[in-house]
């Protein structure tokens, strides 16, 4: 099936281009087309600031029922779930039945959480220290440019989304042109929502324009989500500008097994997977520097390889996939470079480290998992962003915790073990901004981010509302 688009929403519309420019979208199963849409020009992203900035400005959004309007777009959105997880899966080559998990229901979710949470007052009243009232306002920051990458694009995308729209901001969305098609289902649904002209605009395109718009002097507010390289150059420009920047980049997280730890797959194979090997490994916080206890790595190396060499790789609509493709093909090959790098400095491959047989079509990589390797390998320092995980030893829990905090990243992370209390206490040792105990799953009402160069900043939570928001002091 080959969709379509002609036009970009812009002012609460469908508007035509600013130029013919196109971005055809491949499938990663097949490297066929499946579709086309216009290619914004810095000519429509001023359009699209005009609106945002006129829907701020003006005496309407601020003033709007925003909860009830967030309520109404949830409705919208989770009418199309299934729409919008068929179009994720065939574009970034996520396997559709963790699509329709979390791209389907996450964002509806965050719009509902975020609804109930703006339900309270916004300004406090407390007595000064020098006598009087103060009251302390809570006001949205302005026009939003929300930069979503192409790995999660619609939870991504909504954890800025949700959260600006109900501090009472406009926003500005750059969808990565990996996954375009599903953002015009979400313009049909802010349509069919009845948002008010300009409070959501979208403009497909590459990294050019997100530059453009991370300066555009009609921006207010930034939030990226991406590569660390990427997330510096924007952090530059806006600390320059003075202009508030949530930044969520990437990650080389750690999962500590302990010396008590349940390796029953049956039993944790799930939660395992979850937390290391989701979404093909093209995601940023999952756990694939694997520590494990000395006493135990033989069995802790056997266990992740059985785990790995069976999981079925295949079409990621196949609602039996668990691995689907790389998003492209020049990823999948960096993916590869990643392997082959692993391999030239010692490293052992137990499993995978190769394309899986008969599949001629596609970006498809086997899931692979490193024995014998140390955190000073390549593949422990850097983020590959695919199913590549590495399983290095530690004599005692110091050294874990020393293997885990010796990262250039800090953005998620687990520890495994029988004893939930032993683990807690590991777990605030480790230096990141989020850790699971015996699982990982971020939650909407915790914030999320990093530290180090996983980022500056928080989203989801009360915190992800106030990412959005400035004070404001009146002295009474």
């Amino acid at each position: 099936m080959f969709t379509r688009y002609d036009s970009l929403y812009l002012g609460g519309a469908w508007a035509a281009p600013a130029s013919d420019a196109r971005i055809a979208v491949v499938s990663p199963n097949t490297g066929e087309t499946i579709g086309e849409v216009p290619e914004a020009t810095h000519a429509d992203a001023d359009a699209a600031v005009t609106a945002a900035r006129r829907a701020f400005d003006g005496p309407g959004w601020r003033d709007h029922d925003r909860a009830a309007a967030l309520r109404r777009f949830a409705d919208a959105i989770e009418a199309r779930k299934d729409g919008f997880a068929h179009l994720v899966a065939a574009q970034n080559g996520m396997p559709i039945a963790f699509a329709s998990q979390l791209e389907a229901n996450f964002p509806a979710t965050l719009l509902r959480y975020y609804a109930d949470l703006i339900a309270g007052d916004q300004e406090e009243a407390r007595p000064g220290l020098l006598g009087g009232t103060v009251r302390v306002r809570r006001e949205p920051v302005g026009v939003v440019a929300a930069i979503v990458p192409w790995n999660f694009p619609q939870t991504l995308g909504f954890m800025k989304i949700a959260p600006a729209l109900a501090a009472g901001c406009t926003v500005v969305v750059k969808p990565s042109p990996e996954t375009v098609l599903d953002s015009f289902l979400l313009a049909q649904a802010a349509i069919d929502a009845e948002l008010p002209a300009g409070v959501l605009n979208i403009v497909p395109g590459g990294r050019d324009l997100g530059a453009y718009l991370v300066t555009h002097p009609g921006v207010d507010k930034v939030g990226f989500t991406g590569s660390t390289e990427a997330g510096r150059d924007i952090a530059e420009k806006c600390g320059r500008l003075l202009r508030p920047v949530t930044l969520e980049l990437g990650g080389k997280s750690a999962a500590i097994v302990l010396d008590d730890a349940d390796l029953d797959l049956a039993t944790i194979g799930q939660d395992l997977f979850l937390a290391t090997l989701a979404n093909n490994g093209q995601t940023c916080y999952l756990g694939t520097r694997v520590l494990a206890p000395r006493t135990r790595y033989t069995e802790v190396v056997d266990a992740l390889t059985e785990f790995a060499a069976s999981l079925n790789v295949t079409d990621s609509l196949d609602p039996d996939a668990q691995i689907g493709p790389m998003v492209s093909a020049r990823h999948r090959e960096r993916v590869e470079g990643y392997i082959a790098k692993g391999r030239a400095e010692g490293g052992r491959v137990t499993t995978g480290g190769r394309r899986p047989a008969g599949r001629d079509q596609g970006w498809f990589v086997e899931p692979t998992v490193f024995a014998d390797v140390d955190n000073d390998a390549t593949i422990c320092r850097e983020e590959i962003f695919g199913p590549v995980l590495a399983v290095i030893p530690y004599r005692d829990e110091d050294e874990a915790v020393r293997i885990a905090n010796d990262s250039d990243f800090g953005l998620g992370g687990t520890v495994w073990s029988a004893d939930p209390q032993r683990a807690l206490s590991l777990a605030r040792r480790i230096e990141t901004g989020t850790i699971g105990v015996n699982r990982y799953l971020p939650d909407p009402a915790a914030p999320f981010g990093g530290v180090k160069a996983s980022g500056i900043g928080r989203e989801l939570g009360p915190e992800g509302l106030a990412a959005y928001q400035q004070l404001k002091s009146i002295y009474c």
